[in-house]
């Protein structure tokens, strides 16, 4: 007899959720974490310290990139504001962590500590923190041992002046310049984190623009507010070589030289799966090593899933969540899968940015007839209250069906405004359902019913 029914490797936010997932199904689940703390980098070293880091830079500085009060970065220096923010969040994933055991422990999952490898197709060996090794043998195994950042090793990376997305967490002083090389989602929160405190950021990347899988409307509505920041880029560019010189970092480039205090190296994370002996058990992985599924995120080996950061784009907390989810009740023989496609995304620069499904070129792609509606913050009362002038809210709507096809978002509270537009999707709505449907008033998501008003009324113009 096995020892667990499920045994899933890794804690973090695709692996919690399949484990509890699992055991409410009455499985005996154990759940491996080779770190001292549980969560993954979800909760240690990723979505929540960088969250958290963000609205405490956010509610320091009053929203000053929307031009509300602010307070003034010498300010923010003498009272040693990042080593406080670095507490303050610290504290947040300390009562974070502490839900996450309470919940494993009230659904009887069992925490097993260590490193995990396969010896065959059903059985495990641990190594523990102190040494020892125990094997385990399960039916069935999910993996969710996540992602971390990319670090070349040309890259002089040293967690006091070069830095990735984990170390640049655990900075205690504000720099005065910060070489920000990425123009990702990672490195543009951590630039408008970093310029609305008063650090003279810039961005070096090679692409064109930065996120350039946004709609036009929205990537240029948040370059002008980074620039706004101060916030300073140098697309187009080549990086020649990074070294440091003293209490300084040197970034060469075919443009010149960029010294600053501190570099962060946004470019890229890679797969968690060095010691899972996944080559010796033939689990297909795509180039760059993440592994392939099907729809119920099962490997090539049945009885073996992936989910989360391992299995690459989006690589989101939430759709992790939701494939440890599915990907647990699929392993108790119950079927279930995503069946919607419109699953929301979020960046959160600042201002915030989200959407859901399609956007304009995606769809002139596809040769759809569509219109598209605006809704301006500055158009709202709540908008006006907290200053937010630049903010929109636009939608992509089908002309003959009047269908919702994409909504997408950019100002204060983007990620929470857009389930709006999910639900409406997922239940094939229209924008009558948003004309129609009655909005707290003063709130930002009236620029729902502004938006799908003027679609509306391009639709009759054009009829």
């Amino acid at each position: 007899m096995p020892d667990y029914d499920i045994l899933v490797i890794g804690s973090g936010p695709a692996g919690h959720r399949a484990a509890i997932q699992a055991a409410k199904r009455g499985k005996r689940v154990g759940l491996i974490e080779r770190k001292a703390r549980i969560g993954g980098a979800g909760l240690q070293t990723g979505t929540i310290p960088s969250k958290a880091l963000r609205e405490i830079a956010y509610s320091a500085t009053m929203g000053a990139s929307h031009g509300m009060r602010n307070v003034h970065p010498d300010i923010i220096r003498q009272h040693n504001f990042l080593s406080e923010s670095v507490r303050q969040k610290d504290v947040v994933i300390d009562k974070q962590e502490s839900v996450f055991l309470s919940q494993l422990l009230r659904n009887g999952v069992a925490l097993i500590p260590g490193e995990a490898g396969f010896i065959d197709a059903h059985t495990l060996c641990i190594k523990t923190p102190r040494g020892d090794e125990q094997r385990l043998c399960a039916d069935k195994f999910i993996l969710a041992t996540g992602s971390r950042p990319r670090r070349p090793n040309e890259i002089p990376f040293d967690k006091e002046r070069v830095l990735d997305s984990t170390s640049i967490l655990h900075m205690q002083e504000l720099p005065k310049q910060l070489t920000i090389v990425g123009g990702g989602v990672i490195a543009c929160e951590f630039a408008t984190i970093y310029a609305s405190l008063g650090v003279e950021v810039i961005m070096v990347d090679s692409h064109a623009k930065i996120l350039s899988f946004l709609c036009n409307d929205i990537s240029r509505n948040l370059e002008k507010s980074m620039l706004h920041m101060g916030i300073e880029f140098q697309m187009n560019t080549q990086i020649q070589s990074i070294t440091r010189q003293g209490n300084k970092v040197i970034l060469d480039s075919e443009s010149g030289a960029i010294k600053s205090d501190c570099l962060l190296y946004a470019l890229g994370r890679i797969p968690n799966t060095d010691g899972l002996g996944l080559d010796m058990l033939g689990i297909d992985c795509h180039t760059r090593g993440w592994i392939q599924t099907n729809e119920y995120f099962q490997t090539n080996i049945p009885h073996i899933y992936a989910v989360g950061d391992l299995i690459g784009s989006p690589a989101l907390a939430a759709t992790g969540m939701e494939q440890g989810r599915i990907a647990a009740l699929h392993a108790c023989n119950e079927d279930e899968k995503i069946i919607s496609s419109h699953l929301p995304m979020a960046i959160y620069t600042i201002p915030e940015v989200a959407w859901v499904g399609q956007t304009s070129v995606e769809l002139e792609q596809q040769g759809k007839a569509y219109v598209t509606g605006f809704g301006y913050y500055r158009e709202t009362a709540r908008g006006q209250i907290i200053g937010d002038s630049n903010g929109l809210l636009k939608l992509l709507v089908e002309k003959d069906s009047r269908q919702l096809l994409g909504v997408h978002i950019v100002g204060e509270s983007a990620s929470e405004l857009v389930h709006i537009g999910q639900m409406v999707m997922n239940l094939n709505g229209t924008i009558d359902d948003l004309i129609r449907n009655v909005f707290n008033y003063p709130t930002l998501a009236e620029c729902y019913k502004i938006a799908a008003l003027h679609c509306s009324s391009q639709m009759k113009q054009k009829d």
